[in-house]
């Protein structure tokens, strides 16, 4: 079973429909890119799986359990919309950290405000709050952020911001980690290094959507990818398939313009 099925997605702002009966899956451990020009819908698409936007129409189920469904009101009240966001983690291009709290403070904030809501909270907070900031340490370990704990986003480097975001997604668990462009905002030097630690977390299986202009990168790390134009899937299927042999004209255009030169 899929741990991911998306179906017949819909969605409109206004007059402008933007995504157009999107259907998708994806298997446990896979990586998916989607590709595309500015403006096809890739970020919409990626809104609407992380709840950021509701679509107009569709249904959205991960390991079996519909989460959105559009003709359905339960599965869209706020509170369950709420608990449905921790089934993704969302990687923003801009990173998002809070200014006033370190690298570690950042990962942590989220899964402090969580843990208030377990029965056994107030018995056993300190020791709550130390598994918490462990796990933070370990992550930013992993990031390669040891010696960066303590410092405040300001004091990082772009490439260091978007390894402390990546860590404060990771440390919510995720059953699918979502990138939308997460080198776009870096200077090129920088880019290189965030790339390798989303080739290292696809090395461990870690289940991903990566919306990205980094065609390089999306051959070499996915398994599966989607090529989107004007709100629809336009082609679809293995690196292989749509770099190495496009059916689709648009699809060939798109490409050319990575490989002039």
């Amino acid at each position: 079973m899929p741990i991911l099925e998306v179906e017949h997605i819909q969605k409109s702002f206004e007059h402008t429909e933007v995504l157009t009966d999107i259907n998708l899956s994806l298997e446990q451990g896979q990586v998916l890119s989607l590709i595309g020009s500015s403006g096809s819908g890739k970020t919409t698409l990626l809104r609407c799986l992380n709840f950021l936007e509701q679509p107009d129409s569709g249904i959205i189920r991960v390991n079996g359990e519909v989460l959105f469904d559009a003709k359905d009101p339960a599965t869209q009240r706020p509170a369950e919309i709420r608990k449905k966001r921790l089934h993704f983690g969302l990687v923003f291009q801009s990173f998002h950290l809070f200014p006033q709290y370190t690298a570690r403070e950042n990962i942590m904030l989220a899964k402090k405000l969580l843990v208030q809501e377990q029965p056994d909270f107030k018995a056993r907070k300190k020791e709550i709050f130390g598994e918490i900031q462990e796990e933070a340490e370990s992550l930013l370990a992993q990031m390669g952020l040891s010696d960066r704990m303590d410092n405040y986003p300001h004091q990082l480097s772009g490439g260091q911001c978007q390894r402390v975001a990546i860590a404060r997604a990771l440390a919510l668990r995720p059953d699918i980690l979502c990138f939308d462009e997460p080198t776009s905002a870096l200077d090129p030097e920088l880019t290189g290094e965030v790339l390798k630690v989303i080739q290292g977390l696809a090395d461990q299986n870690t289940t991903m959507i990566i919306v990205t202009h980094e065609m390089a990168f999306a051959r070499d790390v996915s398994n599966q990818v989607i090529f989107m134009d004007e709100g629809r899937i336009l082609e679809e299927g293995t690196p292989d398939q749509v770099f190495g042999s496009p059916r689709e004209e648009r699809t060939k255009q798109f490409l050319a313009r990575f490989t002039e030169g």
